[in-house]
């Protein structure tokens, strides 16, 4: 079901994942659904395997078994052209230190992913100006990334992950090396602009008040599901 308790097919859906980084598993048959629109937490103790997950959704790795279907399409089974192209355009990503390119602009920064899709330097810029404004950076655009504040350059990562409209965004710890009230802030802006424009987000967090912005919650523990609930 989605957010609003209807019964809809999953937008992705991962089913009985397996990752094991030498003799370590991070992964020991995880699964979870993500429906269009949902706002999904994925919460666990340090070292449960939730980065790990969001990897391996987001077809940054991919699982040694089980399956990730995305709008109805196996990720693993997928060249890594088309996974690159997907996170290009379909899906975006945010990580817990913003990663932004430090010898580019800010503006430039966000710009790259339409630039890199082929769109004029020119429509690029002043598309990525506008995303910038809407996450309150905009006159930060010509900035480089080592003069924001921790908040301003995870406001200007959402605009990056954001800015070509992607139908998922996938947030490593956006809030995990942020003060309280830039973490506000900032999941503020991420589930405002997820509903306003109808993008699903997959929630990696450590953090019971950052999870609290979710619809729903799933609890990862040893590489696997333990639990799931609502939030608030």
């Amino acid at each position: 079901m989605n957010a609003k308790g209807e019964d809809t097919a999953a937008l992705l859906a991962a089913r009985d994942l397996v990752k094991t980084y030498g003799r370590t598993p991070a992964l020991r048959g995880a699964g979870l659904e993500l429906h269009a629109g949902e706002i999904l937490a994925v919460t666990g103790a340090s070292g449960s395997g939730k980065s790990t997950l969001l990897h391996c959704l987001a077809g940054i790795v991919r699982p040694d078994a089980g399956s990730v279907v995305y709008d109805g399409r196996r990720l693993e089974q997928q060249p890594e052209r088309r996974l690159g192209e997907l996170r290009r355009t379909e899906f975006g990503v945010v990580f817990q230190f913003a990663q932004l390119i430090p010898e580019l602009t800010v503006l430039d920064n966000v710009a790259l992913p339409l630039l890199l899709g082929g769109l004029a330097r020119t429509a690029a810029r002043e598309r990525a100006g506008a995303w910038l404004e809407r996450f309150g950076v905009c006159g930060q655009g010509e900035l480089r990334p080592g003069e924001l504040s921790g908040g301003q350059a995870q406001r200007a990562a959402l605009a990056r992950a954001l800015v070509t409209g992607p139908r998922i965004v996938f947030a490593d710890e956006p809030t995990g090396a942020l003060d309280s009230l830039a973490s506000e802030q900032v999941m503020t802006a991420l589930v405002h602009t997820a509903r306003e424009t109808g993008a699903a987000v997959l929630l990696i967090t450590h953090d019971a008040q950052t999870a609290a912005y979710a619809d729903r919650e799933v609890r990862l523990s040893d590489g696997a599901v333990s639990g799931l609930g609502v939030s608030a």
